[in-house]
């Protein structure tokens, strides 16, 4: 039996685009209350509150703030990240610390601050990884460095709340979103690269929301039938 998501709040970081927005839109047609945690705003009519995750004292204040305003959490989907490819000597000390901050410590800051709101509801956690983060490539040090610590921070937190809050770990592969737009053309996929839809990747992540308490699915791989970044 799946959990109801009628009127489940179910907070998205990084919602108003990509996977996040598409998390947002998969929420709301199953009846879930969307709130949203980014720098820009999402799409009309979603609450949300304005948050640099590259502020992971501000972000836990956030998450404190959106579930006062929701009444308690029933789940959490961290699909907020960004990246500037380039080999570490060119990357400048910044850039390179911001990376690893907003796709790893903004992670474990707002999962921390969203806990005891998940315990009361026996809610989910649902973090986003990816394949760089089980498989290292030349030109990514900072993201694969901080992928990598999600999927060893996910897995220990499963350890660590079995029982009491659901802990699942996605590891998408590239998307068909804007996060590959501000990069220089050698970082870009090509023409004929092999991208996932983010509407599809959100369905694996509403599986994993609505399974019901007792119930976890640790890790999740969805990528396109032929995208080569995953092992």
């Amino acid at each position: 039996m799946s959990r109801d998501m009628n009127g489940a709040a179910i907070l998205v970081t990084g919602g108003s685009s990509g996977l996040g927005a598409a998390v947002v839109t998969a929420v709301a047609k199953a009846g879930g209350r969307p709130y949203v945690l980014d720098r820009q705003p999402p799409a009309d009519g979603v609450p949300w509150v304005e948050c640099d995750l590259g502020n992971t004292r501000a972000a836990e204040e956030a998450t404190r703030q959106i579930a006062e305003q929701a009444g308690g959490l029933h789940g959490l989907v961290t699909a907020a990240g960004m990246d500037v490819p380039g080999k570490l000597a060119d990357v400048d000390g910044a850039t390179w610390d911001r990376i690893v901050t907003i796709n790893l410590l903004g992670t474990a800051a707002v999962v921390r601050a969203a806990l005891p709101h998940l315990e009361r509801s026996h809610g989910t956690v649902v973090t986003v990884a990816s394949t760089l983060g089980v498989k290292a490539v030349s030109d990514a040090t900072a993201y694969c460095a901080a992928k990598f610590g999600v999927v060893g921070f996910t897995r220990a937190l499963a350890a660590e709340l079995a029982g009491t809050v659901g802990v699942t770990l996605l590891i998408p592969g590239g998307m068909r979103t804007a996060f590959f737009d501000d990069r220089d053309a050698q970082y870009k996929p090509g023409p004929d690269a092999n991208l996932n839809d983010p509407a599809d990747t959100a369905n694996a992540v509403m599986f994993a929301l609505s399974q019901p308490p007792g119930c976890a699915v640790r890790e999740l791989v969805v990528c396109a039938e032929q995208e080569t970044s995953y092992p």
